[in-house]
């Protein structure tokens, strides 16, 4: 951390106990965004302070978006840096966008004259060891505490190292002049073979596999952070000019978002794959496991309205939930046609063993889906800490039940008879083949 930023803890009472109890966290950062803002020469960021160490140490920034400038110069990635800054305080949903600030810590700068020192007879060597005695210090010698040792270094004060004209008067020895037989040492002040200049220097510099960078952050509130990322990298590509030798790249809770986007393009495939041999496994019969399978749209179906009716965007939350969902969906219609079979093998016809399982197993499959649907209520209403991860998978699996379970009680049923009309007209034809025939004399 440079020595310009610093982390502020602000400890919230509980909101019953706020003067205005109506108004939410989000109105509350808001106002407080708006009071600092007045004060200049100050960026401010409002964060979760798990949340930021969380991102922190994920990506090595503290915000939720982040893209990177490299390159070699700082003052060109300065400058792009900020061109990107103000395209993206003009995105929809951008919050606390900053850019690293690189420049503007006051450095003394110490310049020597070369032809002051060579034409005193003054070695350039002992100037610098001067100041780096009284700026940085000098071992003199050893403190002894009992078995423990510490050096002593001996070095000026703060208050005259930070004094340029304290600095000035600082001795430098020249060489001996020996004169009537007598050695004698004379000495000059700095001031006489340097100049002091106080100007703004590197406040930090910032690599990132061996390059040097520049971070734009910005934090993302109103929207989901995949839409904002394309919208804001558009705009970016559209308005700002990268010079040649640099680049950009996006980083953040973003580049997480993907890494773990890319995970469930594999975990999703696999799982409904491993649920469909599992049905298949169970029925023999490719034809009965597909049927119980077109839980699973139906369940995403109702996943996906849910969230639209709730405006909350798809997310890795979410993704998890249809996961899930797709188990619960595939239960319910395996419960109705195993019962289906079962009274297929006891005799009965395709009609009346659809009217009887569809029956029989109504109050199973409505009290799986009521009681899975009522367990996620308190994480879909949620507002506290955690909340935005498990609304979006509560959602989805409270609207996936839903709809699976009405399609599986009205349109299953109908599937099964379209799929299996074939085997009632085989089995007819067989009774009647199996009839013994009377002749008439």
């Amino acid at each position: 951390m440079p020595p310009s930023v610093a982390d502020n803890f602000i400890m919230l009472k509980p909101q019953s106990a706020w003067p205005d109890p109506s108004r939410d966290k989000v109105e509350l950062v808001n106002s407080m965004q708006a009071a600092v803002l007045k004060v200049p020469g100050n960026n401010y960021e409002f964060t979760q302070p798990i949340q930021m160490r969380f991102n922190e140490l994920l990506s090595g920034v503290r915000s939720d978006v982040a893209v990177k400038v490299f390159g070699d110069d700082m003052e060109t990635m300065n400058s792009t840096a900020m061109e990107i800054a103000e395209v993206l305080e003009k995105v929809p949903g951008a919050a606390d966008v900053k850019v690293e600030q690189i420049t503007g810590l006051p450095m003394m700068t110490i310049q020597i004259d070369r032809e002051k020192t060579a034409r005193l007879g003054v070695n350039v060597g002992d100037v610098q060891e001067a100041i780096a005695i009284a700026v940085g210090g000098r071992e003199a010698g050893v403190l002894f505490q009992g078995d423990r040792r510490f050096d002593i270094i001996v070095r000026l004060p703060e208050r005259l190292r930070n004094d340029m004209a304290a600095m000035e008067l600082l001795p430098i020895h020249l060489p001996m002049d020996e004169a009537g037989g007598q050695s004698r040492r004379a000495y000059l002040q700095l001031g006489d073979v340097a100049t002091f200049d106080v100007a703004p220097g590197p406040n930090q510099i910032s690599r990132e596999d061996g390059k040097r960078r520049v971070v734009v952050t910005v934090n993302v509130r109103g929207r989901d952070i995949g839409s904002f990322v394309a919208e804001a990298e558009q705009k970016i590509q559209q308005r700002v000019k990268v010079p040649v030798g640099y680049w950009t790249t996006w980083g953040g809770t973003f580049e997480q978002l993907q890494s773990a986007a890319k995970r469930l393009q594999i975990v999703v495939p696999v799982a409904l794959l491993l649920v469909f041999m599992l049905l298949f496994a169970m029925f023999n019969n490719v034809k009965d496991g597909l049927l119980v399978f077109t839980g699973v749209p139906f369940a995403l179906t109702g996943g996906i309205l849910a969230l639209w009716l709730r405006d909350i965007p798809l997310s890795i939350s979410a993704g998890v939930g249809f996961i899930a969902l797709s188990g619960v969906a595939v239960l319910n219609g395996l419960v109705m046609i195993a019962c289906i079979r079962s009274l297929r093998e006891e005799g009965r016809s395709l009609d009346v063993a659809i009217h009887e399982g569809a029956l029989t197993r109504l109050r199973p499959v409505l009290m799986t889906a009521l009681v899975a649907s009522l367990g996620f209520i308190p994480m879909a209403i949620a507002t506290g800490t955690g909340a935005e991860v498990q609304r979006p998978l509560a959602t989805v699996v409270i609207g996936g039940i839903l709809s699976s379970t009405a399609l599986t009680l009205l349109v299953l049923p109908i599937l099964y008879r379209l799929a299996h009309r074939k085997d009632e007209e085989e089995d007819g034809s067989e009774d009647a083949s199996s009839k013994p025939k009377v002749q008439q004399a």
